[in-house]
């Protein structure tokens, strides 16, 4: 397992980052042998301390971030963020394969544009791989955002899933 951890307003020491490393580590026992990635942004302002951990397996990408007023309180906390997600990703899979729909495992971060006085801020790009309806709105879950944006397998289009306010989910099909 890769691991990275970094600071942002802060020093991080040796021994922050053997634990932060260590309690990382722990998520690897999820998934099979292959290539595991983690990167670690310890952050602290105004006496907050705080961690943002990204986890990327294949193509799945879990994301935890967690505040405290103790950077060890902060680790533990986004570690179990990431291993609650994974639980419940790993749920979600084995209860589609037991109905015997197959879901592949190639999941695409969606892009993230942060507006600022109403001009773009931010532009990210990525690849768009095709996947049913169901496996974008778990990857939706999974990231915890509101929408997600993806190519659907069925009709070959890029298509976007978003949570409505009543808890159902809303899909985006263009029209040409």
């Amino acid at each position: 397992m890769q691991i990275i951890v970094k600071g942002k307003n802060i020093e991080v020491s040796e021994p922050l980052r053997q634990y932060a490393e260590k309690k990382i580590a722990k998520v690897e026992k999820f998934f099979e042998r292959g290539t595991v990635e983690a990167d670690a942004t310890l952050s602290t302002e105004r006496g907050i301390h705080a961690l943002d951990l990204t986890v990327k397996v294949g193509g799945l990408l879990l994301r935890g971030e967690e505040k405290s007023n103790d950077m060890y309180a902060a680790i533990d906390g986004a570690v179990d963020k990431i291993e609650r997600q994974v639980r419940k990703y790993k749920t979600r899979i084995n209860k589609r394969r037991s109905n015997g729909v197959v879901i592949s495992e190639n999941v695409v971060p969606e892009p993230q544009v942060e507006m600022e006085e109403g001009r773009i801020v931010k532009t990210k790009r990525f690849a768009i791989k095709p996947m049913s309806v169901e496996e974008a709105a778990m990857q939706m879950e999974l990231l915890g955002h509101d929408f997600y944006v993806f190519a659907n397998a069925e009709s070959e289009e890029v298509n976007v899933i978003y949570r409505r306010r009543d808890g159902n989910y809303g899909l985006i099909e263009p029209e040409f």
